[in-house]
């Protein structure tokens, strides 16, 4: 599956449109930190503490009222499945995911992409990266600001946890040879960007880590 994220990314080069810690390390890149993000845990004190039991309390009603029905029902099912589940930690985390990805994307930064993304999008990512890489290419883009992120769809499947995530974004793209001359694009010119990102979490896992697991454009 090459992730459509990729496509746009391209389309926006050629035709000048559009186009926490990281997974463990967003700290990193970021001065604020938001609890529980889509991050691993504290390793160091993992090693020394053995699991402990999930003791909070489901969230109220209300923190997952107003959805329509499908969404609300899928919302409350994992919410049920993993008490340590918040809405807004976790739509903050998947805005902070979104960001990181593309720019790890636009700079070719696979080692990000591979904590980020499962199997099947890293390798969409990948194979695009080599591709550029390989014409002597690079991507100039950048994220002027994420607008709105919304829960497009949320299911409980098994003992895995998926939450669609439509993010609505500007984003100015250029892309540049090997000698750094524009060929298309304009960093002057920030287009619409309507994405659907799905994230994905194994809610009896110790590791409250999500990933990226499938992109669309919505």
């Amino acid at each position: 599956m090459i992730p459509e994220i990729i496509i746009l990314a391209m389309i926006a080069a050629f035709l000048g449109m559009r186009l926490y810690s990281v997974l463990g390390r967003r700290a990193e890149h970021e001065e604020e930190v938001i609890p529980n993000r889509f991050e691993r845990g504290d390793e160091a004190g993992a090693a020394n503490t053995a699991p402990q039991a999930v003791t909070e309390a489901p969230q109220s009603d209300r923190a997952l009222a107003g959805f329509p029905p499908a969404i609300e029902r899928g919302l409350r099912d994992i919410s049920s499945a993993d008490r340590r589940f918040k809405l807004l930690p976790f739509l903050e985390g998947a805005r902070g995911a979104y960001e990181m990805v593309l720019e790890a994307f636009w700079r070719g930064d696979k080692e990000e992409l591979r904590e980020l993304c499962d199997d099947d999008v890293y390798e969409g990512f990948a194979g695009a990266i080599d591709e550029r890489e390989a014409a002597g290419q690079s991507l100039d883009n950048k994220l002027i600001r994420v607008e709105d992120t919304t829960v497009h769809s949320a299911m409980l499947d098994g003992k895995v946890a998926r939450i669609a995530v439509r993010f609505v974004s500007d984003i100015a793209s250029v892309l540049r040879d090997k000698d750094g001359n524009v060929i298309a694009g304009s960093l002057d010119d920030a287009v619409e960007s309507r994405d659907i990102w799905t994230f994905s979490r194994d809610v009896t896992s110790q590791d409250p880590a999500w990933l990226l697991d499938e992109t669309d454009i919505g």
